[in-house]
């Protein structure tokens, strides 16, 4: 008799709670088992297998190194087989579980929650958990099924789509370009209040590309400092300085008259909206529905959004005063 013949697959199961739930009482609470069952079926696992799988303090659980692997290689084949036997029984299914999403707050706010919102609408059978956090975080250690994040990608062990590409506007409020004047020149910009964005890598160094393909690099200063988009675009509408902006966080701003563009013949880097699943090979139902729903509403965004170009400078009244 092989291993795989000793091995219970509701112990896999239980463990895989543990894993994504960090502890033996929060993975009971989601079984709606006994924190006791938890424990027995997780040793009766490690005992089968010969070896530790989890490592257990008074604070928390957390998974070894044996527990990592066995997690991302067996944990999603197993919820492949319950996925299949599902849309075997029924194939019209409707979507069952939770699906827990993660993104940043100023994302949840912007775009994200309203589609969570119609989703959720839809498939009333579905729980979803929408976890906010403007830090990268650990998918497996959160137990998210899936997490948005812009800009670009730096963890190769995580397998993304991308779902749009973003520009990056370069934007101040008008109060202080009344002040300090409007730039002409990307260089203009080393002698304006910079407010920097502490999420990117090089958030003081910026390159420029003409509309005519010259390029041009500043390095730019400033004593502010913001460590999210809300953050940072809260400081720029009260008159803090000039900054560079994803344009779903800034062109709301924008068309209200509080952010006017600046330098649009320029153009920063721009980025990407990616849909992030923790490494294996196994993607759960809803979170691939919710992925392709939210990839159809954002495109209906973005067309919406850029049928009109955003108003410049100038176009809210910030000329730039006589020298």
């Amino acid at each position: 008799m092989g291993i795989a013949d000793r091995i219970d697959l509701n112990g896999l199961l239980i463990f895989a709670a543990v894993a994504e739930a960090g502890g033996f009482t929060a993975a009971a609470d989601r079984l709606g088992i006994a924190k006791a069952k938890v424990s027995i079926e997780i040793g009766r696992l490690e005992a089968q297998l010969g070896i530790s799988l989890l490592s257990r303090t008074t604070r928390r659980v957390a998974l070894t190194e044996a527990g990592h692997t066995l997690y991302a290689e067996c944990v999603p084949r197993l919820r492949g087989i319950e996925e299949a036997l599902v849309q075997l029984g029924s194939p019209s299914a409707e979507l069952t579980g939770t699906l827990r999403i993660g993104c940043t707050v100023d994302h949840a706010e912007q775009s994200l929650g309203r589609v969570v919102a119609e989703f959720a609408a839809r498939h009333p059978q579905l729980h979803i958990d929408l976890r906010t956090s403007d830090q990268v975080v650990d998918l497996v250690e959160e137990g998210l099924d899936v997490s948005f994040r812009m800009g670009w990608l730096r963890d190769s062990s995580m397998r993304a789509l991308k779902l749009a590409d973003f520009a990056q506007y370069i934007v101040a409020a008008p109060d202080y370009l009344a002040r300090a004047g409007q730039p002409q020149h990307p260089e203009e910009l080393a002698r304006h209040e910079w407010v920097a964005l502490t999420l990117l890598p090089t958030p003081l160094t910026w390159s420029f590309t003409h509309a005519d393909g010259a390029n041009c690099s500043v390095r730019v200063r400033g004593h502010l400092r913001a460590d999210s988009a809300a953050a940072l675009r809260a400081l720029l509408e009260g008159g803090a300085g000039i900054s560079a902006l994803d344009q779903f966080s800034a062109r709301p701003a924008i068309d209200s008259g509080r952010l006017v563009r600046l330098l649009p013949e320029w153009t920063p880097p721009g980025g990407g909206l990616y849909a992030v699943y923790a490494p294996g090979r196994h993607q759960p139902a809803h979170a691939r529905q919710f992925v392709d729903f939210y990839r159809r509403r954002l495109q209906q965004r973005l067309e919406q959004c850029f049928s009109t170009p955003p108003a410049t400078a100038r176009a809210n009244g910030a000329d730039r005063p006589e020298t």
